[in-house]
């Protein structure tokens, strides 16, 4: 079989709206010539589009046009690396996905360890940012938490009160060995993120585990975060104003 016929024959058993690379198409060296070719062939017969360098997808059709793949899925190849989850979209993007802000980011941010992004989907720009551990499947749900935590005064638009209700909501639904695995997390993260971490945690359940934030901070170090006891009621014990 012709590799353009190989080519062509795989693609179209993809799912639509999947994004995919050269590397998935089971090419060999010496194919890569011809692979290059078929691939825009496609291309020009709209079977494919390009979603960035070296990154395509089969369209999805709807009653309302072709759609584009889900952000998620267009930043695929920079969040994972052969299958194991090596970053995560933080800032603004993150944000507002989580209903926290409106604003809308002119570029996204994907957290990563140390790995360097920097790329364009159509005419939005990626770029990395370091992360304060290595990123796997198993925590990056829990960095999310701990950004939200860490930006909090400075997410656009957010209404602190939702805020604490949104970041109680969620850390209330984490299993008990999941908040120890991210008391550990965040005692990598700076004293401010430490100390409101702590005021979110022990409004909840105090665990013995909290001591070990609470050893982390300054006692003598004020954390403004411009928050009242009405809203959060345990930062006085966390040297939180």
């Amino acid at each position: 079989m012709r590799v353009a016929e190989k080519i062509e024959k795989m693609i179209l058993k993809m799912i639509p709206g999947n994004t995919f690379k050269y590397q998935e198409l089971g090419i060999a060296k010496d194919e890569y010539s011809a692979a290059t070719k078929a691939i825009e062939r496609l291309i020009k017969r709209e079977v494919i589009k390009r979603a960035s360098t070296g990154l395509f997808y089969i369209p999805k059709q709807t009653a309302f046009g072709n759609i584009m793949p889900r952000e998620e899925e267009l930043l695929k190849p920079y969040l994972f690396n052969g299958g194991q989850r090596t970053a995560y979209i933080t800032g603004i993007t993150l944000y507002n996905r989580m209903g926290i802000t409106t604003q809308v980011p002119k570029n996204i941010r994907l957290a990563s360890r140390d790995k360097r992004i920097v790329t364009k989907i159509g005419s939005v720009e990626v770029k990395s940012v370091k992360s304060y551990v290595e990123v796997t499947n198993e925590n990056y749900y829990l960095l999310e938490l701990l950004d939200v935590i860490k930006d909090f005064k400075t997410i656009p638009d957010a209404d602190k009160t939702q805020t604490i209700r949104f970041l109680l909501n969620k850390l209330g639904e984490l299993t008990v060995k999941e908040k120890e695995k991210l008391i550990w997390i965040a005692l990598k993260y700076p004293p401010r993120v430490r100390a409101l971490t702590g005021a979110l945690l022990s409004e909840l359940n105090p665990t013995d585990l909290l001591q070990e934030l609470k050893k982390s901070i300054n006692p003598l170090t004020i954390y403004k975060y411009k928050i009242t006891s009405q809203q959060l009621p345990t930062i006085e014990n966390w040297n939180i104003q």
